[in-house]
């Protein structure tokens, strides 16, 4: 009788049988396994250069040692006694010096090779500003940053030109990679239509001599090293979520700019991120959103809908005594994260 309700619960498949540490372990009706688990790392800014300052000289940058955290991650999430399934890594994986320095391929490639250390690790890569820094968009959509594919079903993708995708761990559960830089000057050639909209809407805002510097109160997050999200691919988010409220599905989403005013600095938000916060406040299935871009980190819980927004601590300004990765816990009712160094513990509640 046991077995058979884990069977109907789970809904496993030939095609995919969960392994014995995704089954759910019940103990006087307590659960204490998790169903799944999976890794997340923000921000590694990685480049063989000395140590030096964020644009505002307020913050110290460790260039070189972010690849010793990075390492020191790998160990924790493949030494763990319930391996991720998964590693998100959230944005910004090599630094724009990089591309100053000829060095930008070299520097991924050192990058993906520590990743690659612990090949038992399938890792999720979400686009930052610092990607379109050294790499076109034509060229990333055909680099190892492009792990849609990953997905396992081609038509989880949004289209060919956005690196939007969406991917199902286990039953129940789907997590959305979104494209934060979809409406941006980033990647794009200058004479190109999608720049020049961009940088018209920039300029509707921030009257700055620079325009990676932030405007007035109220419009700090128009800058140049930020983007949005276009109208398409906010449509397509609509039916991928209007799909997994039918199905009742619990749906996790990742980007590398923030949508919360409560979880991120001001000048670290997306363009359009009232939009986004419509989207996922007009759907029931969406539990969480997770992020980087800002260092400092964040974290808000939406009071209208229950969502939680995480910002995860930056790899790049965490000194190399110090650690800033976590693992997550996926329970069928809430997400229990437990992070390292700067990256404190939470417990994610799912929304009734």
């Amino acid at each position: 009788m046991f077995f058979r309700l884990c069977r109907d619960i789970f809904n496993v498949s030939a095609s995919r049988r969960l392994t014995q540490k995704h089954r759910s372990i019940m103990e006087d009706g307590a659960q204490t396994q998790p169903l799944f688990s999976f890794g997340v790392i923000a921000d590694i800014q990685y480049a063989d250069i000395d140590d030096g300052y964020n644009y505002s000289q307020t913050s110290k940058r460790y260039y070189r040692s972010s690849l010793q955290l990075l390492g020191r991650a790998r160990e924790s999430w493949s030494e763990a006694a319930v391996k991720p399934d998964f590693v998100l890594q959230l944005g910004d994986i090599v630094d724009g010096f990089n591309k100053r320095h000829g060095a930008s391929q070299r520097a991924l490639d050192t990058v993906l090779r520590e990743f690659g250390s612990s090949p038992e690790l399938e890792v999720h890569h979400v686009w930052g500003n610092h990607e379109f820094y050294n790499f076109s968009r034509s060229s990333l959509l055909l680099s190892k940053l492009n792990t849609r594919p990953l997905s396992g079903d081609p038509a989880a993708a949004c289209c060919s030109d956005i690196y939007a995708y969406h991917f199902s761990p286990v039953p129940g559960f789907r997590f959305v990679v979104l494209d934060a830089y979809d409406v941006s000057v980033l990647g794009r050639e200058k004479d190109s239509e999608e720049y020049k909209r961009a940088m018209s809407l920039i300029l509707q805002h921030n009257d700055n001599e620079d325009l990676n510097c932030p405007p007035a109160y109220g419009k700090q997050r128009f800058t140049m090293f930020n983007g949005g999200f276009s109208t398409k691919q906010l449509d397509w988010l609509q039916s991928v979520l209007t799909s997994a409220d039918d199905k009742r599905e619990r749906v996790t989403l990742i980007s590398h700019l923030p949508v919360h005013p409560f979880s991120a600095d001001a000048m670290c938000l997306a363009w359009n991120f009232d939009e986004l916060l419509a989207v996922i406040r007009s759907h029931s299935c969406v539990v969480c959103f997770m992020a980087g871009h800002d260092h400092d980190g964040g974290y808000c819980r939406d009071e209208d809908t229950g969502v939680h927004h995480l910002t995860m601590e930056g790899v790049i300004e965490t000194p190399p005594n110090s650690d800033a990765h976590a693992m997550v816990s996926v329970y069928k009712d809430r997400m229990v994260l437990k992070g390292s160094g700067r990256v404190e513990d939470r417990v994610f509640p799912f929304p009734q």
